[in-house]
């Protein structure tokens, strides 16, 4: 992937970081159906985000950054989805962190966190693990050994770290509690695996990460909390970013909709309409697709305008504030995630209806687009977060919207 980038003495501003997304996005889209056939994972993709500082979007102009918002960041998200949500869903990691920095007090934060966020470095990481009894326990150990510490365990849902420089990794200290490390993936140690086999998101590196007696430094742990104010806004967010990237992907299943009715597809033999852009049929398909894709995007531009607002309060706000803003904001990203599983995976399997035989073909690889909004819907259920936006609807119920876990 090329792209010639005029670069400024000065970092860009929002205004330049937004004009650079069409570009990127028309790089991504090119070759995204074939990669998905190969396994071919997205390398140049990460080089070229890197190139055009957009992982730097969100960097408030106060910390030398372009100060873009959620709903300009949310909205990125879903344009890259629309050329591959594998991207897309890649970057999760990153703008999570990237989040948890600028919210957090400077105390708080990783030193040299900012400097490395705006030198264009990009995040991943991993704190799932298989084989637990139940789904966030760890079992990855720390240990001091002499001046520093020596961690040893496996990851898994290592989602965009094999593109990442720097990682976070969850882990047991000597005494029990969990803490997390934050270490460039270079580091002697780490093995990162393309061992991820799920149906959909083939390409977003979500397998396994090994660490084997991998050293770190004092400076390198910390003791965030999922529970706290920042923890909580950003777990939401990491909900909303999900739901962007398959938002993106619906764009997509109406994007190849239409390029392929008018360059491939013909009218049903009882059809009356001589191509299939003049069938009634086909023109009513297109038509839904379209509306899901609309109503899918407004409820995820409604959702970051919310997590706006929640992370503006958790500035300025009162705790009453800051709570009611965090409440509505992980409630208006229940209520997407909710829409999105409807009428995302609706969209999908009716561009189907577009054409005969020719529609299935291994050539086209159409049926990436349910696979992957369907593993995307798969990471939390959704039958939970319509029982607990239901209780508070009905009872007032926030037990697990205050958890900063799926909410």
């Amino acid at each position: 992937m090329t792209i010639t980038k005029a670069l400024t003495e000065s970092r860009p501003t929002r205004a330049e970081l937004l004009a650079r997304i069409p570009a990127f996005v028309s790089e991504v889209a090119k070759g995204a159906a074939e990669r998905d056939l190969s396994r071919k994972l997205p390398f140049e993709a990460f080089e070229l985000f890197r190139e055009l500082e957009l992982g730097t979007l969100r960097v408030p102009v106060s910390l030398g950054g372009p100060g873009g918002s959620v709903a300009d960041y949310i909205e990125m998200i879903a344009a890259i989805g629309a050329a591959d949500s594998n991207v897309a869903h890649a970057l999760r990691a990153h703008f999570n962190y990237v989040e948890n920095v600028i919210l957090s007090e400077p105390r708080e934060r990783d030193g040299g966190a900012i400097e490395l966020i705006l030198a264009g470095k990009l995040f991943g990481g991993a704190h799932t693990e298989q084989g637990t009894a139940r789904p966030g326990q760890v079992t990855t150990k720390i240990v001091r050994q002499g001046e520093t510490y020596r961690l040893n365990g496996r990851k898994w849902y290592a989602t965009g770290t094999a593109f990442a420089d720097f990682a976070s990794f969850s882990a047991l200290d000597e005494e029990g509690p969990a803490v997390g490390v934050l270490l460039p993936v270079d580091r002697q140690g780490i093995t990162i695996l393309d061992d991820w086999d799920g149906m959909g998101q083939r390409l977003t590196a979500s397998g396994s990460v090994i660490l084997d007696n991998v050293e770190v430094f004092p400076h390198e742990l910390s003791r965030r909390t999922l529970d706290s104010l920042v923890g909580r806004h950003c777990s939401t967010l990491r909900q909303l970013h999900l739901a962007a990237s398959a938002a993106g992907a619906v764009r997509n299943v109406l994007s190849d909709g239409l390029a392929y009715v008018r360059k491939q597809a013909r009218s049903a033999a009882h059809s009356s309409a001589e191509t299939a852009s003049e069938d009634s049929f086909v023109q009513q398909v297109i038509g839904e697709i379209a509306a899901n894709s609309f109503a899918i995007d407004a409820a995820v531009a409604t959702a970051a305008e919310a997590l706006d607002r929640s992370a503006a309060a958790l500035g300025v706000g009162t705790d009453v504030e800051i709570e009611d803003a965090l409440i509505a904001s992980a409630l208006s990203t229940a209520r997407t995630q909710l829409v999105l599983g409807q009428l995302g995976l609706r969209s999908a399997g009716r561009m189907f209806e577009l054409g005969g035989g020719s529609a299935t073909s291994r050539n086209n690889n159409f049926d990436r687009h349910w696979r992957n909004i369907r593993t995307i819907l798969n990471h939390n259920p959704l039958l939970h977060k319509s029982r607990v936006l239901g209780d508070y609807l009905l009872n007032g119920t926030t037990t697990h919207l205050r958890e900063g876990k799926v909410f």
